[in-house]
């Protein structure tokens, strides 16, 4: 076993990680024409369990299956039939086979809901996202009781992961969906008690950590994934976000996940700007690039103020890299997440020496300059490089969903292509069944 990636991790609930690695969450789109889990992903994490990380977070399960990250989400949308729930824990029980943990990432997509899903999103108020393509709604703003009803959900589908055999939840507060959006004065421009102050604009995601505490009890893990900063003018700041990073620290969460970025900003996939006004960007200052590749900035920042363990993913491909993040003491668990699409079994080579630097397939993703020509359509280029490159690594969940090895030799334009039929073949499942 090598260095500090192998050392176990207590956490403040008492619950143990058995080394410092994790697999990030990403989307994986294997949930069937009812949103419920499926023997593939049971195939997809059973290879990942059996890969070696201490702890496997899965991608977006929606608390409310009329906004959904995408068609294939999992949703836990009231209570579970018989079917339902045993299908849950066949997924967790897989997923927990390498004798690591099971974190179940909770969420609502809010006005990132594609059309596909849902024309008609919701949000903190009625403003829409600021992308090409018309992928997007205009969003109506949630009433009232529509967010204490949303609360609830949050906590309703904590109980059932835990009921069904994950060993925790994270609260997805990150990445411009709904609680993220809360948390931006750009997106939130509320004048009742859920906007205008920093106080205000967090005070859902409080009350949801507060109501999935309540509704698990205090042995259970809760984690909360958190953006250091929008990276958008007019967002949610970073020293926003260490304010908000203080205020969970006096709740009960025990690993904080540092992240960044929007749908408009993805910078959390190492993205550009994907709006049609690119002006509206921060301005890429040092230590934003830092924050953007690495997001090791805002955990030094945090350390300083906070006592809760702390997840960084992004940027991270050596062993060597990985020890002396950890050995610093301002990170304590390293989130993979690309590395882990093309070989599940990157922690155990890790950890036991056979690997000292993580795949990179990014190169194998890049338009080429003779397209980026005097008349190009920018903004369309922008989205099929950057639609691209995320359906490139979703398709490779996909195929190890259905037992196949990761296609490396995939390109970019068929990875789009068949990235987006897929979609809309499973969105049509998803209106039938419904």
């Amino acid at each position: 076993m090598t260095g500090k990636i192998a050392e176990p991790l207590k956490l403040p609930c008492g619950a143990e990680l058995k080394n410092r690695l994790a697999k990030a969450a990403m989307t994986e789109g294997l949930g069937d024409a009812m949103n419920r889990a499926t023997p593939a992903l049971e195939t997809l994490y059973r290879r990942w369990a059996e890969g070696g990380a201490g702890l496997l977070l899965t991608g977006n399960v929606q608390v409310d299956r009329r906004y959904m990250e995408r068609p294939g989400n999992v949703a836990i949308d009231g209570p579970q039939s018989n079917e339902a729930m045993e299908a849950l824990k066949r997924y967790a029980a897989a997923g927990t086979a390498g004798g690591n943990h099971l974190w179940m990432q909770i969420s609502h997509a809010g006005r990132q809901t594609p059309a596909l899903v849902n024309p008609h999103p919701v949000g903190p108020s009625d403003k829409g996202l600021d992308m090409p393509g018309g992928q997007f709604g205009k969003p109506r703003a949630l009433r009232e009781e529509e967010i204490w009803d949303t609360i609830a959900r949050f906590a309703h589908t904590a109980r059932v992961a835990q009921d069904a055999g994950f060993t925790g939840v994270q609260i997805h507060a990150a990445h411009g969906y709904l609680l993220s959006e809360f948390l931006s004065p750009d997106v939130n421009t509320r004048t009742d008690d859920w906007g205008g102050s920093l106080e205000n604009r967090a005070r859902m995601l409080l009350e949801v950590v507060r109501a999935v505490r309540m509704a698990v009890g205090e042995y259970f893990p809760i984690a909360v994934k958190l953006n250091s900063a929008d990276f958008q003018r007019g967002g949610f700041t970073h020293e926003e976000s260490l304010k908000v990073a203080a205020w969970l620290n006096e709740e009960s969460v025990d690993l904080l996940e540092i992240s960044g970025g929007t749908y408009e900003q993805p910078r959390m996939v190492g993205a550009d700007d994907m709006t049609l006004q690119p002006d509206r960007a921060e301005k890429r200052r040092e230590s934003t690039i830092a924050r953007e590749a690495y997001f090791l900035d805002y955990a030094k920042d945090i350390h300083k103020t906070v006592n809760m363990p702390l997840m960084v993913t992004g940027g991270f491909r050596s062993a060597e890299g990985m020890n002396a993040a950890l050995a610093s003491g301002e990170v304590d668990v390293i989130g993979l997440g690309r590395p882990l699409c093309v070989d599940a079994d990157v922690p155990r080579k890790l950890l036991s020496g056979e690997m000292r630097e993580t795949p990179a397939f990014e190169k194998t993703l890049r338009i080429g300059p003779w397209i980026l020509g005097p008349h190009s359509p920018i903004s369309l280029i922008k989205a099929l490089n950057g639609w691209g490159q995320q359906g490139w690594f979703c398709l490779q969940l996909i195929r190890m969903g259905q037992g196949l090895d990761p296609d490396t030799e995939m390109g970019v334009f068929s990875a789009f292509r068949n990235y987006q039929r897929n979609e809309e073949r499973t969105a049509n499942k998803l209106r039938r069944a419904t």
